[in-house]
């Protein structure tokens, strides 16, 4: 080996071990700032854990939600992957002039394998600048930064392309069908001589390498942080969609909720270096897209950078390197000063200390999320956006004390009546006096008459007393009638399932409600519920096992699905109407109950079903939830009447639902277009009792 080969091997060994240095300090700092978030118990489940793993990451689901984006995203995932080989082969050919990997007669095929992942490869950087740049994707960021990583992959692809055409006319290759590519580089620049060949192989090789070890150390001090963080997200995170409970008891807690960013667990701190600031959340926010100020995503990055500031400052590691070149960033300032850098210094670390909620997070963001999860199903590194605002509200209304009027308002009647409107809790059996023909008998009648129930028939504060809402409660005890069901209420005893509370913030209240019905319902050995409210079905089914209490929970369209499958329930009757369905984010993204309902107004003669454009899981929330139901959208425009506008859009005669929230903030949307007189809003129970029944009763919208 020559002596300038020598000096490239050295070279090779410092720069290399340099950047493989940066990167594990970085990698390292990162970790130790989300352990400074509090530590949680981690159910193991390693075959759940890695099944979301295979199919998240590998199978790159959720990112195919977006099949452009999604297509891009395999084509550089899996391409990056395997074009490490020929990165490696590549390298090995600067060190050992002449000599290539060790794969024998398998070499050929290789190195043909690995110029169609590299042409592949850089199909997907001119694809991505042109989505990013020329197409102006309103989700994406423009700008030097946020396009410098098709820079780093560009450059590797173009170099190694180069570097192999050189290495061709320095050894004398001929040209071969193996190395396409390589081969026309070659032919091209044939007349160059040995020299200039060799000159520019190692150029290409040398840009080949720095842009490569340049984008290791890039990574893990970037959004592409996804790259590490986001299959451990996908590991660590729970696919679950229950809020966790606070433990009152528990005398060492001198808060509630978060009001500092380590009061955050570990597990969702990662959630803040997985964000890979693709706007997919933010792209599908309801709140966002009514011009609220609230962005998922901006919430996770604004918390991201608030971390790695205030994890700066407490372990006084720089988080930016190499440190020279970022020494002017202030995580980078605020790592030097708390070191005691001085006294200026040290006192600049101590001034910082922004308000998490004020500085970092504004309220008016956190009171503007439905909490929906259309940005959680679209996230594809499984990252949690909903949690943490509720976890922030929490901490404004339990620490604080702070609240908007309304919501207050909304508390305060649950707390005294057991309703947001404060009506009279003695009142809320009295809607089933409205039809003679409907019988719905409370536990107490039943007892008395010596009789049994199956199914606990939890009617919620709007069917009890709304008017609109009590509709559909009667609609479905009709139908439960017509089938031979047993069921019995409440009554006059059903409080409020403690949801809007909760969503809220009041952790407090909720509690107090759930334990209050929980003691009600074993009272009553109540072992199945049915009800037409998707949150109190969400809650029971998902959140109040965490307080002892299970039982068999089913919304109304599951069991009306059900009894007209099994022949209890006939649709007789057409109703020719063209109807529209609209998915409540509760039923829908929270319990993935999509077909039920379908099913149901599809068995119904006459019904021609149009979807909304955005249906299913990319169903745009009406409004209501996340405790919004109760307070004024003063922001923007409403989002019940852009829902509508979707529904319009295919033409109905008849928008449906199957959660009385939802129908109130459509029938309220079809008002606000001025339309409410050719479009109807109904129930799914309602149309089906109009198709089993017939017109003995008069619907009305």
């Amino acid at each position: 080996m020559n002596a300038l080969l020598w000096v490239n091997l050295i070279a090779f060994l410092l720069v290399t071990a340099y950047a493989l240095s940066l990167f594990v300090y970085v990698v390292k700092t990162r970790i130790e700032f989300i352990k400074l978030g509090r530590k949680v118990e981690f159910e193991k489940k390693l075959k759940e854990r890695l099944e979301r793993v295979w199919v998240n990451v590998f199978g790159q689901k959720k990112l195919l939600k977006d099949k452009k984006s999604g297509l891009i995203h395999v084509m550089f995932f899996y391409g990056f992957i395997l074009v490490q080989f020929g990165a490696i082969d590549f390298i090995w050919k600067g060190l050992s002039p002449g000599s290539h990997l060790p794969l024998g007669p398998l070499y050929a095929g290789f190195t043909f394998f690995q110029e169609i992942v590299t042409l592949t490869i850089l199909v997907a950087v001119v694809w991505a600048f042109y989505r990013r740049y020329v197409e102006k994707l309103v989700r994406l960021k423009r700008g030097f930064k946020n396009g410098l990583v098709l820079l780093f992959i560009g450059g590797l692809m173009l170099s190694v392309l180069l570097g192999n055409g050189m290495g061709m006319i320095w050894h004398g290759h001929e040209a071969t069908w193996t190395e396409p590519v390589a081969s026309a580089i070659a032919i091209i620049f044939s007349g160059i001589g040995t020299t200039a060949s060799i000159v520019i192989f190692y150029i290409s090789w040398w840009i080949h390498l720095l842009f490569l070890l340049a984008f290791l150390v890039y990574v893990p001090q970037s959004k592409h942080a996804h790259l590490i963080a986001g299959p451990a997200n996908t590991y660590f995170q729970d696919d679950k969609t229950k809020l966790k409970k606070i433990d009152f008891e528990d005398e060492s807690q001198e808060s509630f909720g978060v009001g500092k960013i380590e009061d955050f667990d570990q597990i969702q701190m990662i959630d803040f270096y997985a964000c890979v600031e693709c706007g997919r959340c933010t792209n599908m926010c309801p709140a966002t897209n009514t011009g609220k100020m609230l962005s998922p995503m901006d919430i996770i990055v604004k918390m991201r950078d608030h971390l790695t500031n205030h994890g700066a400052v407490v372990t006084s590691k720089q988080p930016w390197v190499p440190t020279f070149a970022f020494s002017n960033t202030k995580g980078n300032q605020l790592a030097l000063a708390a070191a005691g850098q001085g006294a200026e210094e040290a006192a600049a670390a101590v001034e910082y200390s922004p308000s998490l909620i004020g500085d970092v997070i504004t309220e008016e963001e956190l009171w503007a999320c439905t909490t929906c999860r259309n940005c959680e199903d679209q996230c594809p590194v499984m990252n949690k956006h909903v949690d943490k605002i509720i976890d922030l509200r929490r901490y404004l209304v339990l620490t604080e004390g702070k609240m908007d009027p309304d919501a207050q308002r909304a508390m305060t009647n649950i707390e005294r009546q057991g309703n947001p409107w404060g009506l009279n809790r003695k009142e809320r059996e009295d809607w089933r006096d409205q039809r003679d023909d409907v019988h719905v008998p409370t536990i107490k009648e039943m007892k008395k008459s010596g009789e049994e129930f199956e199914y606990l028939f939890w009617v919620g504060a709007m069917g009890s007393y709304d008017n609109r809402s009590q509709k559909i409660a009667l609609s479905f005890a009709r139908l439960l009638n017509e089938a031979g069901v047993k069921f019995a209420i409440l009554g006059n005893k059903e409080k409020n399932s403690g949801d809007t509370p909760r969503r809220l913030g009041n952790e407090f209240l909720f509690q107090e409600l759930a334990t209050k019905n929980i003691e009600e319902f074993e009272k009553n050995e109540v072992k199945k519920i049915v009800t037409i409210d998707p949150h109190a079905y969400n809650i029971f089914k998902n959140e109040y096992p965490d307080f002892g209490f299970e039982a068999e929970v089913y919304h109304h369209t599951e069991l009306l699905a059900e009894l007209v499958r099994e022949g209890k329930l006939t649709p007789r009757y057409e109703v020719n109407e063209t109807i529209t369905f609209h998915d409540s984010c509760y039923l829908g993204r929270y319990n993935e109950v999509y077909d039920p309902p379908r099913d149901i107004l599809k068995s119904i003669k006459g019904v021609t079903l149009h979807e909304i454009e955005r249906n299913r899981e990319d169903a745009m929330c009406c409004g209501a939830g996340g405790g919004l139901m109760w307070m004024e959208e003063e922001t923007g425009h409403r989002i019940n009447v852009s829902r509508t506008e979707q529904a319009l859009a295919v033409n109905p005669t008849v928008i449906s639902s199957g959660c009385p929230y939802c129908l109130t903030m459509l029938s309220d949307g079809t008002k606000a277009k001025e339309v409410e007189e050719t479009v109807s809003t109904y129930d799914v129970a309602e149309l089906l009792e109009k198709a089993v029944i017939g017109e003995n009763k008069q619907l009305v919208s």
